[in-house]
């Protein structure tokens, strides 16, 4: 929309560009209203609710560039939104708001006082007339090649020592033990996965994962399959393993398997030599194994190496000198080749994004995660809006009550199997825990990465203000692969 006046001096018309801009008040409220600098503070703008968040209500305002200020009224009491932008003045504390004149200008302000503020729970919208106004400050190379510096420097000049906890405990697993043994020990200690332990050869031979059991799991569902609920309860571990090279093909013509080597670490090894290790061999863990003698003979397991894990240690590294990494004050949607997003409207090229209902049946889920390659898929409501996630390490809860030998994988809901795994007081959705980590695409980097190292997290979900509508997914293999380009 434009507006038109006349230039008094040159006597032609000029014309003004008017942004549509969409305003959002996302804490509930019965009659919200909206008033500002661009309404003389004396008229009031009704917002509405947002179909199917009836808590989140918005409205839609043209405003002509430059700075404006801007406030709630609440249920007849003044607001302001203390995760946005905000000023002291003659209104009292008031939002703020700044518009380019030219759409490549337009910025959101990020500075070192304010990234701790979560970014817009308003941004522009646009319609055919208008050209996509971009609410994110542009990215130099040199930014970017600094940054990328300085943490290479930092992960080649650390070992992993660095990673070992004070205290703590690692879980290991004879090979020779049952798989059915197996699944329940996992799940009893909540964890993804564990090294095995060969006795005959004195030494690990390799990890046991979810992505093991959901593999088992729909080996038990195919008709043809040769594995049956009753010999789950002797197969043992090493079994399994022959017998998922047989699936993958790996066995060679005399029917012996192809040498296998464990990916593990050395704790003298660096931290990006680690990292390394994990992005090139798609695992989610390396074990640190120090041998004592050179044969290797003598092996003692100390950590469970993973991405969050050293993430923490570059968190703690940089706490009190993040200026020195220019790419951790950008908001995410402004950094190239970061994460996996939600294909727009008219973008080509791009890889359908998985999301599920939650009433799709769990094997629907399982192939998914086999075939696509991923390690979770957001469950959302027919708005696309987040209500949970499901991840491989969820299949263990099925070790709940032998829950897997009592249900078919194709009638069992997403919901109900992530039931499973709760409390029977949980309620559905874990937004203020570890399952449903989130984040704005206005989000720095820093701040991603923050919610990445923390124990258990491993992929943050981007979400649209308000709606909690899933824009995108980033995991910690998405930043590391950035960070060491």
């Amino acid at each position: 929309m434009f507006g038109s006046g006349l230039d008094e001096n040159s006597g032609v018309s000029s014309v003004v560009l008017l942004i549509p801009t969409r305003f959002v008040w996302p804490y509930g409220g019965r009659n919200v209203l909206l008033s500002g600098s661009f309404t003389g503070w004396s008229n009031h703008i009704p917002m509405s609710p947002m179909e199917g968040c009836p808590t989140v209500f918005q409205v839609i305002y043209n405003l002509a560039p430059g700075y404006h200020q801007y406030k709630f009224f609440v249920d007849g009491e003044w607001r302001h939104d203390e995760h946005q932008p905000f000023v002291s003045g003659n209104y009292g504390v008031v939002n703020t708001i700044f518009l380019a004149r030219e759409p490549n200008m337009m910025t959101t302000i990020f500075s070192p006082e304010t990234t701790s503020v979560r970014p817009s729970s308003m941004d522009v919208d646009n319609t055919d007339l208008f050209l996509r106004l971009e609410t994110v400050p542009r990215i130099s190379e040199a930014d970017i090649e600094l940054s990328r510096h300085r943490i290479s420097v930092f992960l080649s000049t650390h070992t992993a020592y660095e990673l070992l906890p004070e205290s703590g405990k690692v879980i290991m697993l004879d090979v020779n033990l049952p798989v059915k043994q197996a699944f329940h020990i996992l799940y009893e200690q909540g964890i993804p996965v564990a090294p095995l332990w060969d006795f005959c050869k004195a030494q690990f031979v390799g990890v046991l994962s979810a992505l093991d059991f959901i593999l088992i799991l729909r080996e038990l569902g195919n008709h043809g399959s040769n594995l049956t609920q009753e010999e789950l309860e002797t197969h043992s571990i090493s079994a399994w393993k022959e017998g998922k090279l047989c699936l993958n093909g790996q066995i060679n013509s005399n029917g012996s398997s192809y040498p296998r080597c464990l990916i593990h670490a050395d704790p003298y090894d660096s931290l990006k030599d680690v990292a390394l290790k994990v992005l090139q061999n798609k695992v989610s863990t390396v074990p640190i194994i120090h041998s004592s003698s050179q044969d290797a003979s003598s092996q003692q397991l100390l950590h469970l190496a993973s991405l969050s894990g050293i993430l923490k240690c570059i968190c703690r590294h940089f706490r009190h000198s993040s200026g020195s990494l220019p790419i951790l004050q950008q908001p995410i949607c402004a950094i190239p080749l970061l994460g996996t997003w939600v294909p727009r409207i008219g973008e080509s090229g791009q890889q359908p994004f998985a999301m599920l209902r939650p009433n799709a049946s769990l094997s629907a889920a399982l192939s998914l995660l086999v075939e696509a390659g991923v390690s979770s898929i957001p469950i959302v409501d027919t708005n696309d809006s987040l209500l949970d996630i499901y991840c491989r390490s969820d299949i263990t809860a099925l070790a709940k009550d032998r829950a897997y030998a009592q249900i078919r994988l194709d009638e069992l809901s997403i919901h109900q199997a992530l039931q499973l795994g709760q409390d029977a007081s949980s309620s559905y959705g874990f937004y203020n825990g570890l399952r449903c980590q989130m984040c704005l695409r206005s989000d720095p980097l820093h701040k991603v990465i923050e919610r990445l190292s923390i124990p258990g997290v491993r992929r943050v979900v981007i979400v649209e203000a308000g709606s909690k509508r899933v824009e995108g997914v980033i995991s910690v293999s998405d930043v590391f692969k950035f960070l060491l380009g």
